[in-house]
Order: C-alpha cells, then structure tokens, then sequence
C-alpha cells in the first residue's frame, strides 16, 4: 500500500509539473501578439514624434509661427461668407464649444507643464531646477489669470445692460430699459441685452495657448538627439505626452478657426488676438530671455545644448 501511494503522490507530482508547462507555454503564445502589438505601437510613436519634433522644432516654425497665427485672426472672419449656418459648428452650444473652449487654459496648463515635468526628468535635471522649469507654465498662467481680470473690469465699466420690452407696434425699433448696477454676466446670465465695448477672452486665450505651446514642445526635437552619458533617450510616456501636446495645439487652432468663421467679431476678436501675442511676446520674448535665475525661470531649451537660431527673437 505505501509502494501504491508512493507511487500516485509520485504521479501526481509529474502531472503538475506537465500543467504548469502547458500553462506557460498557453501564456506566451498569449503574450507572443500582445508584444508584437505594443512593439509596432512603439515604433510608431517614436517615428511621430520624431517627425514632429523636428517639424516644430524648425527654426522656421518657431520664429514665423506667430505670423501664421496673426494671419489666421485677420483673415479668418473672411472665411464666414463659406460657411454654412447649418453647420454643427454654427451652434455656440455645441459640446466643443462649452466643454473645451471654457477649459482651454486647464488642459494647455496640465499637458504642457507634464510634458516640461517629464522632460526635466528625462535630462536628469536638478529638482530646483525641474520646478524653475515649471514656474514658467505658472507663470504664463499667472499673467493670463490677471489679463482677463483687468479685462473683464473694464467690459463692466464700459459697457450697458438693457431689457427690451413692448414697442409701440408703429415703431421701427424695440423700447429698451435700462439696468444698472448689472455686471456683463450678471447681465447675460438674466438673458438681457448688453451692450458696449469687448475684447474677446476666448480668442486671446486660445492665441497665447498656441504660441506657449510651440515654445515649449520646440526643445523636444534638440533632446531627443543630444547625446552622452548623462542624458538618456526620451522614453515613451514622454513622447506620448509630447504627441498629446501637438494633438492639443492641432485642436486649438482648429477650435480658433471656427470661432473666427461662425462667429465673426471685428474688431474684440482681432483685439483679443493681439493681448495674447503681446502676453507671448512679453514673456517668451522678452523677460524669459534674461536667463535662469532667481528672478527669470529662463528659456525651455536652457540647460539643453544651444543652437545657431536658438536665441533669435522673432520678428
């Protein structure tokens, strides 16, 4: 009896040990597509980004992006007389419109100050200077927090809320009583009529969040083909970020496209344009380029290796 069970103890070890390879053999052939798979994704991303970088990282791009911008608030209102008041886009309730263009700065804010967090990481960056690196994002966000403050301040002082009421059915135009003490949204929100002098929030927005956006995305190209013992190549959850980014900057100025086509504003929306390329133009061009220090958080490419158009002020 004790040779039998020996020998089924014995037996039922060998079977176990046949499951197990028969699992890990099921595994990697599970495993075996899924590889193939993120390898191919892999090979892609970094065929992308690597195409992008270079593109935005062009000294073509970077100092006449601003003219390509100025350009498309000027001439983009000419764009209304194709455009179709049928159109999706032609409702300002459309979910582009309330979902993203009222958090345009919140996710500029949180893909660009990632992808500056995870490219400081990637250069083996100090943590002082990671966090410098970060405070121009804040910074920018800072100067735009205040800018629509001054903004709306000055609307509420120039400008008049009225509610029509019942014309005289002779009269060519409707009566219209005056509110005061009425704040432009105060106002609106009670669907009154205001009336006054504006200078569109939205597209100054979305203008200075392109050219921050450029300004930032533009050192990825020079990274990602320094070399040395120090550095290290950017990895995939940076260049995922990095694609992320041009995907946001692409939505942008589409969103921007079709605000200035559907809903044509001369001159708040040209006004609008011009704040957010002086806010850019302040910054990026003018306190940024004194240099790192306790005072400036510098350039994104300082700390990185110069180039011959590296410090050339746009024109």
């Amino acid at each position: 009896m004790e040779d039998i069970s020996a020998d089924l103890k014995n037996g039922g070890g060998l079977g176990s040990e046949i499951s197990l390879e028969k699992l890990e053999k099921l595994a990697l052939e599970v495993l075996q597509p899924v590889r193939f798979t993120l390898g191919l994704l892999n090979v892609v991303l970094d065929s992308v980004t690597d195409l992008l970088g270079r593109a935005v990282g062009s000294g073509a791009v970077r100092r006449h992006f601003h003219l390509l911008l100025s350009g498309l608030v000027l001439f983009g209102p000419a764009l209304s007389l194709w455009g179709s008041k049928y159109s999706v886009f032609a409702n300002s309730n459309n979910y582009l419109y309330r979902k993203f263009l009222r958090s345009t700065w919140g996710w500029t804010c949180l893909l660009s100050g990632s992808f500056v967090l995870l490219l400081s990481l990637s250069a083996r960056r100090p943590p002082s200077v990671s966090l410098r690196h970060l405070s121009r994002v804040g910074l920018a966000g800072l100067l735009l927090w205040g800018c629509r403050g001054v903004l709306t301040v000055l609307e509420d002082a120039a400008g008049t809320c009225f509610e029509p009421v019942t014309s005289d059915p002779q009269s060519s135009s409707p009566l219209l009583l005056l509110h005061e003490d009425q704040t432009k949204a105060s106002c609106l929100r009670a669907r009154l009529q205001w009336r006054g002098y504006e200078v569109s929030q939205d597209v100054l927005v979305l203008c200075f969040c392109c050219l921050l956006l450029v300004e930032e995305l533009s050192v990825f190209g020079r990274h990602r083909s320094r070399s040395g013992s120090l550095q290290k190549a950017p990895g995939a959850p940076l260049r995922l970020v990095f694609l992320l980014c041009v995907v946001l900057l692409l939505a942008w100025m589409s969103l921007l496209l079709c605000l200035l086509t559907y809903f044509p504003k001369f001159p708040s929306q040209q006004l609008g344009g011009a704040l957010g390329y002086l806010g850019w133009r302040g910054l990026y061009q003018g306190w940024y380029r004194r240099g790192p220090g306790w005072t400036c958080p510098g350039l994104p490419e300082d700390g990185l290796p110069a180039s011959a158009d590296a410090r050339k002020p746009a024109q």
